[in-house]
């Protein structure tokens, strides 16, 4: 059975953009999707990037008529600038690692908290708002708000972290399939293409 480790941060518009289809390439290939929140500013350090609003005016143009091409294609909504942002989404982050660890499917939940950010203009670093998403998707919220402010879920996220820098994921979303990362919601139809055939990894020569 494919594995593919999903590096993401409950922040990122491209992370919700891509969210779907991959769980829905990942359904389709019977492949087990490793859900892998990371602390995105970490690999930033690694890779050179900085926050939108530290960039370039040209890039940070360019980056509002991506989102809404891509929305488009996607056929999802999108608010560009949600009004809860920049938003700290750790606790969101957390609460999936929690269910995770306690054998949780956490597709639904995050699948709130994107669309929350994203569409809907929700502040995704209140409790009470994660709280409800837990409730909507059939989850017992207290235990995994619980579990997710605990130093264990802190500690598995950061080794996260360094798990997607070792596998040169330089940003989110990154699926990485036999050793190979695919860096960007953009990616996802080169993912069902290579999960398709069977073909052996791509690596840096």
């Amino acid at each position: 059975m494919p594995v593919i480790d999903y590096y993401f941060h409950c922040a990122s518009p491209f992370t919700y953009l891509g969210h779907n289809l991959v769980c829905d390439v990942a359904e389709k290939h019977k492949a087990t999707l490793n859900y892998k929140p990371v602390n995105l500013t970490a690999l930033w350090d690694v890779s050179g990037a900085v926050p939108p609003g530290q960039r370039p005016p040209v890039r940070q143009r360019l980056r509002l008529i991506e989102l809404q091409r891509l929305a488009a294609w996607r056929k999802v909504p999108i608010k560009t600038t949600p009004l809860h942002w920049p938003v700290d989404a750790s606790l969101a982050d957390k609460i999936i690692i929690a269910l995770v660890e306690t054998g949780h499917d956490p597709r639904y939940f995050m699948n709130k908290v994107l669309s929350g950010c994203w569409a809907n203009d929700d502040n995704i670093a209140d409790e009470a708002v994660l709280t409800s998403y837990l409730s909507q998707v059939g989850l017992d919220a207290r235990p995994a708000i619980m579990e997710a402010k605990t130093e264990e879920i802190t500690a598995i996220r950061e080794r996260n972290s360094r798990d997607a820098i070792a596998a040169d994921a330089v940003g989110v979303p990154t699926y990485v399939l036999n050793g190979e990362p695919f860096w960007g919601q953009d990616r996802i139809e080169l993912l069902d293409e290579a999960l398709t055939t069977g073909r052996s990894p791509i690596r840096a020569h």
